[in-house]
């Protein structure tokens, strides 16, 4: 056997007191985790959106410029007698008329209304359709979702007073699908979204459910608004965003709007 050391009492002693206390000196955390608690990143609840399936990032980078203040306005009315924001003058109109480029209808290959984003937030919890709703309507009041919950409205294309925002739709002056086949197809997303939802010039109308199902996608050609006495403003709205989007129109669509803006009295 190996020589034993003996250890004397007094300083085996003294060497179990230290250990005690440097064991004592600082506190761990239950479970023997770290007792300073690490930083952590809080996410951010998300924005109440109607809309945020085909909307869910209404103020990405590449659209923050045209989405996020479509309109320096957007709930004000337009003036002149007009129902639409953004209007020419008849004259104004048919110099823009004949400045635009005449082709024939373009394909609708690859087409999807989910290449227009719509309806955008405008802000409040209100997207593009209830601001319209709102600007086109009298005596509108909102819930604390920004829907319209009473108010009443005429419509322009069939002249029908509504007084349920349910019977309303909101038109897209020049179709979505028009459009595309006009010039869009070539565009970015971030152009089609703004196209989509115009609070600016005349694009964007409240009319009855049925007048604006019965226009569908058709050019001045093949559909026009069955209260004649809207063709004025209908040609110089239309004929305003096909020349601020620089889209094309074919010889049948240029001659109709003729005949529409020579409807208007000046």
């Amino acid at each position: 056997m190996g020589r034993q050391i003996g250890v004397p009492g007094a300083v085996l002693a003294a060497v179990l007191l230290a250990a005690g206390a440097a064991g004592c000196s600082g506190a761990a955390a239950p479970g023997g985790g770290d007792a300073k608690p690490s930083a952590t990143r809080t996410a951010q609840p998300p924005e109440a959106n109607p809309d945020s399936k085909p909307d869910s990032k209404p103020d990405s980078k590449p659209d923050s410029k045209p989405d996020s203040k479509p309109d320096s306005k957007p709930d004000s009315k337009p003036g002149g007698g007009d129902v639409l924001p953004g209007m020419v003058t008849a004259a104004v109109a048919r110099t823009r008329l004949a400045a635009l480029k005449v082709a024939p209808v373009g394909t609708m290959a690859g087409y999807s209304r989910d290449k227009f984003t719509h309806w955008a937030q405008q802000g409040n919890k209100c997207d593009t359709r209830e601001v319209v709703l709102e600007r086109d309507g009298s005596g509108v009041t909102r819930d604390g979702e920004c829907r319209a919950v009473s108010g009443s409205w005429k419509s322009l294309y069939d002249g029908v007073a509504v007084t349920d925002a349910a019977k309303m739709d909101i038109d897209h002056m020049v179709p979505l699908a028009e459009g595309w086949r006009s010039g869009a197809a070539g565009w970015d997303p971030a152009r089609r979204k703004a196209f989509a939802n115009d609070l600016t010039n005349p694009q964007l109308l409240a009319v009855t459910a049925a007048s604006n199902r019965s226009k569908g996608d058709q050019s001045p050609d093949l559909w026009q608004p069955p209260d004649k006495s809207s063709w004025c403003q209908y040609g110089r709205a239309w004929t305003t965003v096909k020349s601020t989007y620089g889209l094309t129109v074919t010889e049948p669509e240029k001659k109709m709007l003729t005949t529409m803006l020579d409807t208007c009295a000046s």
